[in-house]
This record gives C-alpha cells, sequence and structure tokens, in this order.
C-alpha cells in the first residue's frame, strides 16, 4: 500500500497546533498529517536563542524528507525561511494568511502600523493571557459570524499549554523584524498561496504580491473569510489544497 505523502503544518504567534483540528478530517485520507508546535508554544521547549532562523531550524528537523509544508500567519514565515534555508527539505510550500512583511512601512502597504504590535509587547508584559486573548479577536475581525469564530479560536487556543511568555515577546520581535521580500524570489518550490478576503491582520494585498512574485505559485482568495480561515472555512480550504496537490 503507498504511504500518504506528509503534510507539516505550522501554526501562528501565540496558538497551537490544535488550530488545525477542523482541517484535519478533511485532509486525513489523503496525507499524512504532521501539526508542530513553535518553540515555546503548545508545550514545545523553548530555546536558548529565539529567532525566525533558530526557530525554522528546530523545525526542519522535525519534518520529513521531501514535506509538503504549511504555515499558517507567522507560521507561513517560519515555513518560508526553512524553504529557504533548508530546500531540499521542503517539496510543497502552503502559505496560509500569511505575508513576507507584517509591519507598514513607506514601501510595504499591505502591513499593520508598528505601533500596534509594540503595544502588545508592553501589555504582554502585564498579562499574558489578556493581551492573547485580544489578539485572537484581532484575527477574527471582519469574519462573518465573528463570535462563534472567536469562541472556536478560543476553544483552540485553550486546548493545548499556553505559549511561554518569553517565547511570545520573541515571537513578536519577529513579526516586528521579519521582512522576507528580498528571499521571496529565490523560493523554487511550487507554492500554493491561501488568504481570506476581509483579512484585516494580514491585508489580501500580502498574498497578492507573494503570489507575483515566487516563482511557481497558485493563489486562491476565500472571499468571506479573514484572518483563520483554516476554522471559519475548513472545507474550503481544503478543497483548495486538494484541488493543488492532487487535481
Amino acid at each position: 500500500m503507498k504511504s500518504k505523502p506528509a503534510l507539516a503544518l505550522l501554526h501562528g504567534w501565540g496558538m497551537n497546533p490544535r488550530v488545525f483540528d477542523a482541517l484535519v478530517p478533511h485532509l486525513a485520507d489523503y496525507f499524512e498529517l504532521l501539526p508542530l508546535a513553535l518553540p515555546g508554544h503548545g508545550g514545545a521547549e523553548l530555546l536558548p536563542t529565539n529567532t525566525l532562523a533558530t526557530w525554522a531550524a528546530r523545525i526542519s528537523l522535525q519534518l520529513p524528507e521531501r514535506t509538503t509544508l504549511l504555515g499558517w500567519s507567522l507560521g507561513g514565515q517560519v515555513a518560508m525561511q526553512i524553504a529557504r534555508d533548508d530546500p531540499a527539505q521542503v517539496e510543497r510550500l502552503i502559505l496560509l494568511s500569511s505575508t513576507p512583511k507584517f509591519v507598514l512601512s513607506d514601501d510595504w502597504k499591505a502591513g499593520i502600523p508598528r505601533e500596534d504590535l509594540q503595544a502588545f509587547g508592553a501589555d504582554l508584559q502585564r498579562d499574558a493571557r489578556t493581551t492573547l486573548l485580544r489578539f485572537l479577536t484581532l484575527q477574527t475581525r471582519g469574519a462573518g459570524a465573528q463570535k462563534a469564530l472567536l469562541e472556536n479560536l478560543r476553544t483552540r487556543f485553550f486546548a493545548a499549554p499556553i505559549a511561554q511568555v518569553q517565547a511570545l515577546s520573541a515571537g513578536l520581535e519577529i513579526l516586528l523584524a521579519t521582512d522576507l521580500r528580498g528571499d521571496v524570489a529565490t523560493l523554487n518550490q511550487p507554492t500554493l498561496v491561501v488568504h481570506g478576503g476581509l483579512d484585516k491582520l494580514v491585508p489580501a494585498s500580502a498574498s497578492v504580491w507573494l503570489a507575483q512574485t515566487l516563482l511557481d505559485a497558485h493563489h486562491c482568495v476565500l472571499d468571506s473569510a479573514a484572518h483563520a480561515p483554516l476554522l471559519s472555512h475548513p472545507q474550503q480550504v481544503a478543497e483548495a489544497i486538494l484541488e493543488w496537490t492532487h487535481g
């Protein structure tokens, strides 16, 4: 019996692998699913040095050879870093609600203001739990049935150990500092870019830029989804993945 291809799943800042629960029943027949926790998240060990490069290196060690690697939000940046640093390990990329650069700047309009992320950093030191819950609300902003989606996101958030404060602070620093625009055009893995048209955290224009800049990309916009289509539109996300991988 032929083995199923591996599909590794990387979550975003402050979350854990349980955020992918809604996708599992749609994909389990087609892939060996490998939900992974970022360092210091969901019970995973925190690293002595926490940067995008060290997180990518740690995750890369956990991947089977020739993996299809899906990254959601910050997880997408980690996935792109792995694809750059260890290209033989990643056969294909799936970037879900991700961006090469989270922060708004004069030459990048598809981001959010730096001070918004910095405010989360200041609040994190005072009350990490409340700050994370506020970030979940930001992720659902603009979505239809926002209340139900937020409750779903909160359920997944509490389904695993809450991320360590050091990991959260490091993750925010990664979000503030990362700019992968110069690396994107060097990635030669076939890539599926999936984005919610109503995303207020990472504007959909970031996905347009990715799709136009990557060497081999397929672009899918879910018009009625916001930043967490893996929870609000799991069937549509899975269909986009399967059409691209098995179509």
